[in-house]
């Protein structure tokens, strides 16, 4: 047993490539070792990526390969002869050759065992010619062929050892051998790599970390030391972490300053300045504000302690500022009014007309919202900075005046309205131009600095939100109207125009805007009707779309259009909230359950009602009650005439038919419980009420276990028989005004 080490030199491979590169390596390398038979159980494959390498390394490899013995299937002996012929052709065989087998002719071909060196010099070149780059290159005099080497960038050299003994191979004129180099600074002369064993260690005395793990610890915990030497505290960036670990082969961190001045530019500018073109880390101070000190990563130990590169890196900071700084105070000078004029000038979508046209139907759906009561004002001058607001009390409600409240849903309105119109408007500013990742974060700050109140700047700051999973869901009032009122519209009008996700194509992110939307009608508990909110949205379309001059065939394409968002849409957000609840911990069976009921549009109600159910059926009485269930659906469709399951009102409808006196006991007990039961059903679900509903509903466990056990319910005596079979079905409805327990599992 031996062990392999390949390593691939080349110019800089990008950081963001390297960790796909590595696992393409191990799993091109995994298949080439395993069709060979080589591989050894338990040998952990390792893999290391650098700037300028790609390695990996193979534990335990034996030096000749076992001899295998490969079968294959052929044709029946009864087969045409061309089939046979084909199949001796595709073998290399003849027919005597063949070995015969119940009737089907099988080529068993033995093969020697082989050398493992040569395995792999036959492998290696095949792995790198269609290695699969991101983005790759040809280069040099043979990059004017199109059948010339392809690579991330240009490949130098490549370490081929199979213990101490070099792999012969060759691609494109790059001879495998065991010469590497180490740092591009450090350490100029070449490197003779003794075996898989040293590599490691031989690179590392030349100022080379093939661990990219460790190169990351590395720069994780020098940023942290610097930042703490100067009493301040980095900010945590674990992607900046293996960025930073990606473009250096020997990590140093160094701190720098910039100006303080540059600190009256928003917070978030700095950071995205710093870390998207510089690959910088910021600190905070005590007080947890941005610091005016950043962190960045040389791949050299400089002889001056790095203070020239610290000066260097300190100028380019210093003009990306300057030019941020620029754009803030720029942006500043205009309205964002007169930025929001600008929106009718960028298409949001060829088919839903421009953003200023998105804006105004987002700005009248805010209004409703809080008109209709979705969205309900909170008391927002009750609030410290930072702290969400809270809602105000029932009592509070009740001691002002129908005006008072009239004027704060009026106030919220206005506010929601003038939110929407001005949530785009710094798309078209200078600053996010230059760093999209701040939309809405700019329009924020510019709308307070031009003395919009803050509920109004919150709400355009964070009008994006929630983005993703685990991101935070808005509470407030103004900022809930308006991210709602956004995400409905987006929804509603690329189901109007037919471009609904397929599959896993989601080009619009329709399925994270509608998870946005439940987030945030669960998080706030917001009582809204889909079909109505459709309806509502839907109504901004049509306006836009509709003119006395469209003709037949247009008007009814509109309608055809507008009846398969209320189709389709419904059903977009049961699938949405039914993966969010899965991941919840909700079943999905207990979710269709639900669902199966039809005409309920109200998210918060519905999962309300489903989380009430999933509490019962956990318990012994739920368990018992969707036994006994299925057991009386079960009858009942045996019982029942071609084409479905009895009527309600055909079988319940004759319970009235006979005393309760002239039946069994069980009978009687299933019919005093149902009718006491059915009314207090009714009740608790009317105040939505949903856990007293399944109490009530446990009450009918006993007597249907009673009843099953003492009745039998196909009785010859049709009379009899209807008036069980009306029982078990008066049952059946009484459970399904809670849930359609036939979609629950168990």
């Amino acid at each position: 047993m031996t062990d392999f080490l390949l390593e691939l030199r080349s110019e800089e491979i990008p950081a963001r490539m390297q960790d796909k590169a590595r696992v393409y390596l191990h799993a091109d390398i995994e298949t080439a070792l395993h069709n060979a038979g080589l591989l050894t159980n338990g040998s952990e494959i390792v893999t290391f990526a650098t700037p300028r390498r790609l390695a990996i390394i193979v534990p335990n490899l034996a030096i000749v390969t076992d001899a295998v013995s490969e079968e294959t299937k052929g044709p029946k002996t009864s087969a045409p002869p061309q089939a046979l012929e084909g199949f001796l052709r595709k073998t290399g065989l003849t027919q005597d050759q063949l070995v015969e087998r119940d009737g089907v002719y099988f080529a068993v071909i033995n093969k020697p065992g082989r050398k493992t060196a040569d395995v792999l010099a036959e492998a290696i070149p095949a792995i790198i010619r269609a290695f699969s780059w991101p983005k790759s290159m040809r280069w040099g005099a043979a990059s004017a062929s199109t059948e010339s080497l392809r690579w991330v960038r240009p490949l130098q050299g490549i370490v081929a050892l199979l213990g101490v003994d070099v792999i012969a191979c060759e691609v494109d004129s790059i001879t495998s051998g065991r010469e590497t180099m180490g740092h591009r600074f450090h350490h100029s002369d070449p490197i003779s790599i003794t075996n898989a064993t040293t590599y490691a260690a031989q690179l590392r005395a030349a100022h080379v970390i093939v661990d990219q793990t460790e190169r990351q610890a590395i720069v994780r915990a020098g940023a942290e030391q610097a930042a703490a030497d100067a009493g301040l505290t980095l900010v945590a960036d674990e992607a900046l972490v293996a960025e930073n670990a990606g473009l250096t082969e020997w990590p140093v961190p160094l701190l720098g300053r910039f100006d303080a001045s540059f600190l009256a530019v928003p917070p978030e500018v700095i950071r995205l300045t710093a870390k998207l073109n510089q690959k910088y880390f910021m600190c905070t101070d005590a007080a947890g504000k941005l610091a005016n000190a950043f962190v960045c990563t040389a791949n050299i130990e400089a002889h001056d302690g790095g203070q020239a590169i610290i000066a260097g890196n300190e100028r380019v900071l210093a003009a990306r500022l300057s030019d941020a700084k620029f754009f803030y105070e720029q942006d500043l000078k205009t309205p964002l009014a007169v930025h929001a004029e600008k929106l009718g000038n960028i298409v949001f979508h060829e088919k839903l007309g421009t953003v200023a046209d998105k804006v105004a139907r987002v700005a009248k759906l805010a209004r409703w919202l809080v008109e209709s009561g979705v969205v309900k004002p909170l008391a927002l001058t009750t609030r410290a900075p930072g702290e969400d607001p809270e809602p105000i009390s029932s009592a509070q409600l009740g001691s002002a005046s129908s005006a008072e409240h009239s004027a704060e849903v009026e106030a919220l309105a206005d506010m929601a309205e003038q939110a929407a119109r001005l949530c785009k408007a710094d798309l078209v500013t200078g600053m996010v131009g230059e760093f999209p990742e701040l939309q809405g974060v700019m329009g924020g700050y510019y709308a307070r600095a031009q003395g919009l109140p803050d509920a109004v700047a919150d709400a355009i700051r964070d009008h994006y939100k929630p983005v993703g999973q685990g991101d935070d869901v808005p509470t407030a009032p103004v900022t809930v109207a308006v991210s709602l009122a956004d995400k409905l519209d987006t929804l509603v009008g690329f189901f109007f125009a037919d471009e609904r996700p397929t599959g896993s194509r989601d080009p619009y992110a329709l399925r994270r805007a509608a998870l946005g939307v439940i987030e945030l009608l669960t998080k706030n508990d917001l009582r809204l009707g889909l079909w109505e909110t459709i309806t509502r949205a839907l109504a901004r379309f049509t306006d836009a779309h509709c003119s006395p001059e469209m003709s037949d065939a247009a008007s009814d394409a509109h309608r055809l259009s507008m009846r398969s968002v209320f189709e389709t849409l419904p059903a977009f957000f049961a699938d949405r909230l039914k993966v969010q609840q899965k991941e919840a911990g909700v079943r999905h069976d207990l979710i269709d359950a639900v669902f199966a009921l039809g005409g309920e549009d109200d998210l918060v109600r519905l999962l309300a009602r489903v989380k009430a159910l999933q509490a019962f059926i956990t318990t012994e009485d739920g368990a018992n009650l969707l036994a006994g269930y299925k057991r009386a659906a079960n009858i009942l469709k045996q019982s029942s005439a071609p084409g479905g399951d009895p009527e309600p009102s055909g079988l319940s409808g004759q319970l009235g038919s006979a005393s309760s006196a002239e039946h069994s006991g069980a009978e009687s007990e299933l019919l005093q419980a149902l009718n006491a039961a059915e009314p207090q059903v009714d009740a608790a679900l009317a105040s939505e009420d949903f856990t007293q509903a399944m109490s009530v509903l446990a009450t009918l466990r006993a007597p249907i276990d009673q009843f099953f056990a003492d009745v039998m319910v196909n009785d010859p005596d049709p009379e009899i028989r209807a008036f069980r079979l009306g029982l078990l079905d008066r049952f059946r409805v009484a459970v399904h005004k809670v849930a359609d327990f036939s979609k629950i599992e168990g």
